[in-house]
């Protein structure tokens, strides 16, 4: 089985469509709640810190922590619909959260503006190739002041591997039914994903493609930007089911610093 993957396919795929078939994990708030704990454990984070949320989509992860206290969070993220999306999110809660629509490798963000760099929710590895990855995480050195900090939290490629599924399916309510088959290549995993409704039909059929990164090479990748201070937790979940969640079931948390 050949899957066929634009390139430049997360450039359009985060929509409203992606607000449903990712529901299990990007709308479930017990899950972002348990993600930020972590974030707040691994990481010296204080209120009066400048904290960015790159790649944040709709900004779960600093809605979560504007409501803990840490009023001064930017979300940036490429899809325009998220952006929106979570702007009206954060007006409806009267957070002061600063929404940005961009591109993670060329922020247009002050050099040494931020305290700390989030790249949450599986957001590296888009790209083919993994300049972009190496892009994004110069862009993180660049903004983060000296003695700032940096956590990734991504899948786990080692445990992607080990429990590969090809062919995954799962109900979100009552009409919509996603469906995905998945080809395992080298060093990245293609999926088709086929979202039905048992009203109107077929309402979404795309590829993607995500590069999977071991805890070795994702911490040589980070100390290659020049962060130091590289600590790896290989073994984090927030989710209590052991259903399928696209890989995001098996997490890595690193956390570096910039010297």
């Amino acid at each position: 089985m050949d899957i066929a993957v634009d390139p430049e396919w997360w450039k359009t795929l985060f929509d409203e469509i992606y607000l449903l078939t990712d529901a299990r994990s990007i709308k479930d708030s017990e899950a972002t709640r348990r993600e930020v704990n972590a974030v707040c454990e691994l990481i010296p984070i204080h209120p009066e810190h400048r904290i960015l949320d790159l790649c944040g989509g709709q900004g779960r992860h600093s809605l979560e922590l504007c409501k803990r206290g840490y009023k001064r969070c930017t979300v940036l993220d490429y899809s325009n619909h998220l952006v929106t999306h979570g702007k009206a999110l954060a007006a409806s809660l009267d957070h002061p959260i600063n929404f940005i629509q961009g591109d993670a490798r060329s922020t247009g963000l002050s050099s040494g503006t931020f305290d700390h760099v989030l790249i949450m929710g599986n957001s590296l590895g888009y790209s083919p190739g993994i300049d972009a990855d190496i892009s994004i995480l110069a862009e993180s050195y660049r903004v983060l002041r000296r003695g700032g900090w940096l956590l990734i939290d991504v899948a786990n490629g080692t445990n992607a591997k080990a429990f590969f599924n090809p062919n995954v399916w799962h109900e979100i309510n009552s009409d919509i039914l996603v469906c995905r088959q998945r080809k395992m290549n080298e060093n990245s995993i293609s999926t088709r994903e086929m979202v039905i409704s048992k009203e109107k039909g077929l309402i979404r059929d795309r590829t993607y493609s995500i590069r999977l990164y071991e805890p070795e090479s994702l911490a040589a990748l980070v100390e290659g930007a020049g962060f130091t201070n590289i600590r790896v937790y290989p073994d984090f979940s927030p989710h209590q089911s052991k259903e399928d969640y696209g890989f995001m079931n098996h997490r890595v948390i690193l956390t570096g610093q910039k010297p």
